[in-house]
């Protein structure tokens, strides 16, 4: 009944990723422009405004990962976003030990994912 539905729904779906991600980018590039505007006024000389570059960088880079993840639904790419997901978390100043310990697992899980879920050209050669 699902693949049904998949089958007989699958086109209005992309059209609705599509969308989506174009709403994604739209807002990327809205928050990009707002954060120049933020970062040029302010005060250089101190450590709070590389963290603030630092973490309006990184979120960009998380809505870009986003809407790479909506057009090409690839679990690398599911991947990736997560991990600059937990890079941006792991870069606050006000974490406790045990956040750090688990943005660590949670990052190692991601590599352990990322090494035996994906199947690349090259681990299929060295299984031949």
């Amino acid at each position: 009944m699902i693949n049904r539905m998949l089958r007989q729904y699958g086109h209005l779906l992309k059209w609705c990723d599509g969308l989506l991600a174009l709403l994604v980018l739209i807002g990327v590039a809205i928050y990009a422009i707002g954060s120049i505007q933020t970062l040029v006024v302010m005060d250089w000389k101190t450590t709070e405004t590389y963290y603030e570059l630092i973490f309006r960088v990184l979120l960009l880079v998380i809505g870009l990962e986003l809407v790479r993840t909506l057009a090409t639904r690839d679990l690398i790419t599911m991947l990736d976003l997560l991990a600059f997901v937990i890079a941006r978390k792991m870069l606050k100043p006000d974490l406790t030990s045990l956040d750090i310990a688990l943005s660590v697992l949670a990052f190692v899980s991601l590599l352990i994912a990322r090494r035996f879920l994906i199947v690349t050209p090259a681990t299929e050669k060295n299984k031949e």
